[in-house]
């Protein structure tokens, strides 16, 4: 069991990646669609470049290895494929559940994502029962995203905690350099040994049930 500080009073979760195994479902549909437009992406590819990232990022990104634009409607196409994959396939993160149940401070959800789509992680993981509405930050809603750290000091302010006492739990680069730059303390959900990279900024721990808050 891992913590880093005896003075966290508040706890801000990503979505995507860190409750819900949902980012190698979204980038599969990417994967697939783009390859319908003449451009070859492996899945694993698609994994280690975007994952965690504004999808409006990964469209510009895509469109630069094309050297050419994909279609004005491209976005609503794979939102219209992405949900339904998510409503059959997706599960949450081993120990989620059992984490989120645990606490006794407060807690919500911060994600990049539209909050159409987190609703959808939530309500078809069970994940729902723990957060209402106020409780979900989407990045959609201000229009700034991580790395930017606004979100997550918007979240903390709604909970009634400073930055320094809040901890950040998170999967990505994104969200990593976001909880950093807010000042908060930054865990990653790190199984595969990605984030190795930032020292003594973060606490990585490998699976969910090593948190405790």
């Amino acid at each position: 069991m891992i913590r880093q500080s005896d003075s966290i009073d508040a706890v801000i979760f990503d979505c995507d990646g860190t409750l819900v195994d949902s980012e190698t479902i979204s980038l599969r549909v990417m994967s697939e669609l783009v390859s319908e437009f003449g451009h070859e992406i492996s899945h694993a590819d698609a994994v280690r470049r975007f994952s965690g990232q504004d999808l409006k990022l990964v469209i510009r990104e895509l469109e630069s290895d094309m050297g050419r634009e994909l279609p004005d409607d491209f976005m609503d196409t794979f939102r219209s494929r992405q949900i339904p994959c998510l409503e059959r396939e997706l599960q949450p993160i081993a120990g989620a559940q059992e984490l989120l149940q645990s606490l006794r401070i407060p807690f919500c959800v911060a994600s990049n994502a539209p909050k159409m789509k987190i609703r959808v992680c939530l309500e078809t993981t069970g994940l729902d029962r723990f957060f209402s509405d106020d409780l979900i930050f989407s990045a959609y809603d201000i229009e700034r995203w991580k790395p930017d750290p606004t979100m997550f000091l918007d979240a903390a302010k709604r909970l009634g905690v400073s930055p320094q006492n809040c901890a950040v739990v998170e999967d990505s680069h994104f969200g990593i350099d976001a909880g950093i730059a807010a000042g908060m303390q930054t865990f990653v959900y790190d199984p595969h040994d990605r984030c190795q990279s930032y020292g003594n900024k973060i606490v990585r721990v490998r699976c969910l049930s090593e948190l405790r808050f």
